[in-house]
């Protein structure tokens, strides 16, 4: 279906591609992989001709149908049904045609209808609407009636119903609920023709594909199986690449060693060159590493008495109308809540009690006094700045701190000193992520509500967060449709659904049986008491105090290596050096005495970081 040969791209001086290649069939199913930056989105770019390669090429089957979600949403008087079913642009020329059609026309352009199933067309269209949350008023409203995210759900439909033979995806999940994404994962999965999609979705990658094309150093690398064969066989590739650099790097230094010490002596002048020349000749060193880890770190809130948060009958709505209704809910510090339900629920009008910026209509609300909350949502993305770099903008968020202080917080959550001077709107989706939850956590919030958090994060991004808020001592509310994420984080769940709000008896599999079977009622008499549940929490909580301690020991640890493998690197340096022995070769004693030192320091590091790697493990997989 797709071949791509020795293609190279620029951007802006930027190489993107260099040399890239890959070959993917007909009928594959391909997630698109890589960290943020790496040039994903512009591939889709170069696959729809939007954009010509610098050099070799991309050739598409010829004849092929090439499909994909329009960049802007559908909008006007129009209903999402009509708008899905014009996307199948064939069976509308021919019921075109029928208004115009000669009689002795009629009967060809009647079976061609026939044979692409156009009768079958609006149930079909209808079936995908509803699998993304339309029902039957909804998909008969105009578009102008919906919201921007809820437009692109119909340009998404429109591109599944076309049923293209190649679609393109591009982070398909972003205007999606939990209820949406899983329906979406099934019916990717089941997809007919070839798939090429972008996603970050871990459970999607899964479910829904064969095959992963892992973006990485400027070249398109193609993994049989889902995203988790995919990391295995990446992570025994670059143990392999690891060992061989390892091996080269060995020869090198013997060879530079003899070259060092006969370089000027006569006698051994030939066999110095010869060995000059065959240390040329080794290959490089393989780039193993990837791209800087993206880290997040919490603040420590204070600890609060619980609960921080009670509801008693409590109504909360907009306009004096009442969106949810007979609210008995309690937030306790140690809790992990995961917010279910279909968008238009509710949940983020939950939040926003539970944050504050809602008070309620009726009922009561009992908050603790000294509570901080952080509330993280999507539009705050688009609340930053522009024209102000990150450094800029958290120091009006924080005047009392100085600019290094400021500067080592947003270190905090991944913004480098570089990156702290770059203008908002130059930031990537991510960047600009990860600056908002810096200005939503400067006042060390005690309860974390997150709304949808890994919508513009890479999977690397999003394991630094899992492990961040695992870390982290306060209580989280959260609203998300990455089920990798709640299921990695959240240990109580409340189910927003028939205007109210009521705690969810089971696990997420529970949840995903039940939005299988929508008649099957959630499961309750198997589930734990209120004081399991209780129980439970504090277990989770105690498990997260436990292995902070040790994931601090890690990271210093690996700082330790880090910081002595550069002070090594610095004396190696010195010694490769043919002017240390001409100019200072009374120092050269002392520098191999160093050197020697480093190594047994580096040595004894590594093994208190394996050490520390292992206790950690240890600790999780006793939880």
């Amino acid at each position: 279906m797709i071949e791509i040969r020795a293609m190279t791209y620029r951007i802006a001086g930027r190489v993107l591609f260099d040399g890239a290649e890959a070959t993917i069939p007909d009928g594959c199913r391909v997630g698109i992989v890589g960290p943020n930056g790496t040039g994903k989105s512009t591939l889709f770019d170069l696959l729809l001709n939007r954009l010509q390669p610098d050099g070799g090429s991309i050739t598409i089957r010829p004849g092929a149908r090439v499909g994909f979600v329009a960049q802007e949403a559908p909008e006007g008087e129009t209903t999402p049904l009509d708008a899905v079913l014009v996307a199948d642009t064939e069976r509308a020329r021919l019921l075109a045609a029928l208004d115009h059609a000669a009689p002795e026309e009629l009967a060809d352009i009647h079976a061609h209808l026939a044979a692409i199933g156009a009768q079958s067309a609006p149930a079909r269209a209808a079936s995908i609407l509803h699998g993304l949350g339309f029902d039957a008023e909804a998909q008969a409203r105009p578009l102008a009636s919906f919201s921007g995210g809820w437009r692109m759900r119909v340009a998404l439909a429109a591109a599944l119903f076309a049923e293209p033979d190649l679609l393109l995806l591009d982070e398909p999940t972003n205007h999606l609920d939990l209820e949406a994404t899983m329906w979406l994962e099934g019916h990717l999965a089941r997809y007919p023709h070839t798939l090429l999609v972008i996603s970050h979705d871990r459970t999607l990658l899964n479910t829904a594909v064969d095959q992963i094309l892992h973006l990485s150093q400027q070249r398109l690398t193609l993994y049989g199986g889902s995203y988790d064969t995919f990391e295995r066989l990446r992570a025994e590739r670059r143990a392999h690449e690891a060992a061989f650099t390892r091996t080269i790097e060995a020869q090198r230094k013997h060879m530079q060693a003899f070259v060092d010490r006969f370089r000027y002596k006569a006698s051994k002048a030939r066999q110095a060159q010869s060995r000059l020349k065959a240390i040329a000749k080794l290959p490089p060193p393989a780039a193993v590493a990837e791209d800087p880890h993206v880290v997040f770190n919490f603040p420590a809130p204070v600890e609060l008495a619980p609960p921080i948060i009670t509801c008693d009958q409590a109504s909360v709505g907009y306009n004096g109308r009442a969106v949810l209704k007979r609210l008995d809910l309690r937030v306790d510090p140690d809790d992990r809540i995961g917010l279910l339900g279909a968008n238009g629920n509710g949940k983020s009008t939950l939040a926003k009690l539970f944050a504050g910026t809602l008070e309620p209509l009726s009922g009561g609300v009992t908050r603790s006094s000294k509570l901080t909350v952080g509330f993280f949502a999507q539009h705050q993305l688009d609340a930053l700045d522009g024209e102000a770099t990150a450094a800029e903008q958290m120091a009006r968020a924080m005047p009392d701190l100085r600019e290094p202080a400021v500067r080592a917080y947003l270190g905090r959550f991944g913004l480098s000193q570089q990156k702290a001077d770059v203008k908002a709107k130059d930031l990537s989706g991510g960047e600009k992520a990860r600056l908002a939850l810096a200005q939503v956590c400067r006042v060390a919030p005690a309860l974390l509500i997150l709304d949808e958090p890994t919508n513009h994060l890479d999977i690397d991004a999003r394991g630094a967060l899992v492990a961040a808020l695992n870390d982290y001592s306060g209580a989280v509310v959260m609203v998300s449709h990455d089920w990798s994420l709640l299921e990695a984080t959240v240990d109580r769940l409340l189910l927003v659904a028939d205007g109210t709000v009521k705690p969810f008896e089971g696990d997420l599999d529970d949840y995903r049986r039940l939005l299988l079977n929508r008649d099957r009622p959630a499961p309750q008499a198997d589930g734990p008491s209120e004081n399991e549940r209780r129980a439970q929490r504090r277990e989770a909580a105690s498990r997260r105090q436990a292995a902070a301690p040790l994931r601090k020991k890690v990271q210093a640890a690996a700082a330790l290596v880090d910081r002595l493998e550069q002070e090594r690197a610095k004396i190696e340096q010195r010694l490769a050096d043919p002017a240390t022995y001409a100019k200072d070769g009374a120092a050269v004693p002392d520098l191999l005495k160093a050197k020697a030192d480093f190594d047994r320091r580096v040595a004894a590091a590594e093994n208190e970081w394996v050490a520390a790697e292992e206790a950690l493990a240890e600790a999780m997989a006793d939880a």
